[in-house]
């Protein structure tokens, strides 16, 4: 029998196997699509996963439902959150830099002008990006945060943010141009 968000929330945090089951896979193949937006590579998004499924359900009782698309939101904020905290502990948020002089001086193409780019290639560019940069621009293009607020999270300042989402859009420019040229 599926159960609906409130039901599963409710007996997970009973610890009822079979609602975990019913959670994991109902939400496993979005949240490893986020941990890997933020991890870079599968393997590591791997193991962000399961060290977030285990947090998800030692602490699904302190999770108030309140409406639909609720518990995935709650869910993705806790996967994100032990996306951070991996990259914090592996200390590589801001350790690599790409000088700027192998970054376009003036980025020529429109935001969100990618329908020439199949999704799967965009995505492989950020996942090449250096850690630092990928964690920005994730935190603020899809998950809508303020350069404040990157910057409370990961503990760096709010000019360091914006410098360093600058910098990733850059480098995506460069890359998305290249590939631009590569394919016509």
């Amino acid at each position: 029998m599926q159960m609906n968000e409130q039901e599963l929330a409710i007996e997970c945090g009973k610890e009822n196997n079979l609602a975990r089951k019913q959670l994991y896979e109902r939400y496993a193949g979005q949240l490893m699509t986020l941990c890997t937006r933020y991890a870079g590579d599968r393997e590591t998004a791997q193991d962000i996963l399961h060290d977030g499924f285990l947090h998800i359900f030692r602490s699904i009782k302190k999770f108030t439902y309140q409406g639909e698309g609720s518990l995935k939101a709650w869910l993705s904020r806790v996967m994100m959150n032990e996306a951070l905290s991996y990259l914090r502990k592996q200390k590589l948020l801001l350790q690599q830099e790409v000088p700027m002089e192998n970054l376009p001086e003036q980025m020529d193409t429109d935001d969100g002008d990618f329908e020439d780019l199949p999704p799967s290639v965009l995505m492989n560019f950020v996942r090449e990006m250096p850690d630092g940069y990928r964690t920005v621009l994730n935190l603020y293009v899809f998950e809508g945060k303020s350069h404040k607020e990157i910057g409370e999270l990961l503990g760096i300042t709010e000019h360091t943010s914006s410098s360093q989402y600058y910098r990733a859009k850059c480098l995506l420019e460069k890359k998305i141009n290249d590939y631009r040229k590569k394919n016509r």
